[in-house]
């Protein structure tokens, strides 16, 4: 039997994909790739914006055409947000959210069996525990990416994730450091951690993602810990004292922002303004010499004026961001600003969007240019020819690389040259 998944959506959704692999492989299948036949086909969906739902639908519409006898498979994030409006979708045979990811299997072998469609969507409810679905290898990536918790207790006027994510839920310290264990055995020298609020890490458990990064970097092999996205609000001084007295924790940091004026984030609901973020940055800074930064900002969000669009972009040049991912703002159905006043027409959000994503790359540049000369870390993730590689700083520097005789997965000492736009150019030491 071979089964086919294809992944929307965030590096929380990457990870669960790979522990249904995992799970399926176990079992007896084998993995196809997106273009080839399969029995089962499973889409992970995301719910972002209805853009995600419509590509979730006509994937599988597309599947089901060419290969009419599969099993059809529609989970994740759209059918636990919308259950009513993913039930209707007749072209899943089985149709299931976020909880129970284990059933899956069950409910596909019942499909292949001859038994009629399943829907199957468990609300969230206060309380639930964290599901544990762990993974012991990445197909295609030399960076091992653990899923440590899951849900959001926030309510951001743009965002339908905590429908379909439920309340914060973190994983016991016991089985992540297990699961280390087995990866860092494995050969994976860098581990990420993902969730869908991560910084809420441990607020349901008695502890913190600060008390996990050290003792995630006790386990033998685990040379770096990157993070993946974080709330400013929450980096308070104890938790950065804490990561910056880890040698292991990367010095890049994807800090959420949505915008960079503070009447914007009063009425997308952050808990923070512009300057008190500016604060946290500074702080990092202090903490870690080499800190850099990642962000995403959404320009066009209802009300946004060409003032306030203006400030955003300069509070972009203003902190020196590494990357910043420029979103248009997406009337998302089921969250409070789908009816705001003041929504902004598709043609000026998408003038501002080029206009904040020039300048963000303009930033890059000089902030990538400023590190020529200096001496970092570089994990190889791929070989494109003989002894020639490209890979990551501790940073998230992109680097082309010619070591000959190494392989994916090492990390090697470089010096920095020149940034060519795309990658930096270095030299091993």
């Amino acid at each position: 039997m071979r089964v086919c998944f294809y992944t929307l959506g965030c590096k929380v959704n990457l990870n669960e994909t790979g522990a249904l692999e995992q799970m399926f492989r176990a079992n007896g299948f084998t993995i196809a790739q997106e273009n080839e036949p399969a029995d089962v086909f499973v889409v992970n969906s995301c719910t972002v914006t209805n853009f995600g739902d419509q590509k979730s639908r006509k994937w599988l519409r597309r599947k089901k055409r060419e290969n009419p006898g599969a099993v059809t498979v529609l989970t994740g994030c759209y059918p636990q947000a919308f259950p009513e409006e993913a039930a209707q979708f007749t072209e899943a045979d089985l149709v299931c959210g976020n909880g129970d990811r284990k059933a899956i299997l069950d409910n596909v072998l019942k499909l292949l069996d001859g038994h009629e469609r399943i829907v199957a969507i468990t609300p969230h409810q206060r309380g639930e525990k964290f599901e544990e679905l762990p993974v012991e290898r990445f197909e295609t990536h030399t960076r091992a990416f653990i899923k440590v918790e899951d849900g959001c207790n926030r309510r951001c006027a743009y965002c339908v994730i905590p429908r379909a994510r439920g309340y914060v839920r973190s994983r016991s310290e016991e089985n992540i450091l297990k699961e280390l264990a087995v990866l860092a055995g494995a050969g994976y020298q860098e581990v990420v951690f993902s969730g869908i609020n991560l910084s809420s890490y441990g607020q349901d458990t008695g502890t913190t993602l600060a008390a996990l990064c050290e003792k995630a970097a006790g386990v033998p092999g685990i040379r770096r810990i990157r993070l993946g996205s974080l709330e400013p609000d929450l980096m308070d001084d104890e938790s950065i004292r804490r990561m910056a007295a880890v040698p292991q924790v990367c010095p890049q940091f994807h800090l959420s922002l949505q915008s960079g004026c503070t009447e914007t984030l009063r009425r997308m609901r952050r808990v923070y303004t512009a300057g008190q973020y500016a604060e946290v940055v500074e702080k990092l800074r202090a903490a870690f010499p080499r800190a850099v930064f990642t962000t995403d900002v959404i320009v066009g969000f209802p009300g946004e004026t060409q003032a306030e669009f203006e400030e955003s972009m300069a509070f972009v040049r203003k902190i020196g961001f590494l990357k910043v991912h420029v979103f248009s703002y997406s009337r998302r159905e089921g969250t409070p600003a789908y009816d705001m006043p003041g929504q902004i027409d598709e043609h000026t959000k998408a003038l501002r969007s080029h206009a904040l994503q020039a300048a963000a790359d303009e930033v890059r540049a000089q902030v990538i240019g400023a590190m020529a000369g200096t001496e970092a870390e570089v994990l190889l993730e791929r070989q494109v020819a003989n002894g020639i590689f490209t890979g990551y700083t501790k940073e998230y520097v992109p680097v082309r690389i010619r070591v000959p005789g190494r392989r994916t997965g090492d990390i090697v000492p470089a010096v920095l040259g020149a940034f060519d736009g795309t990658r930096c150019a270095a030299q091993p030491v």
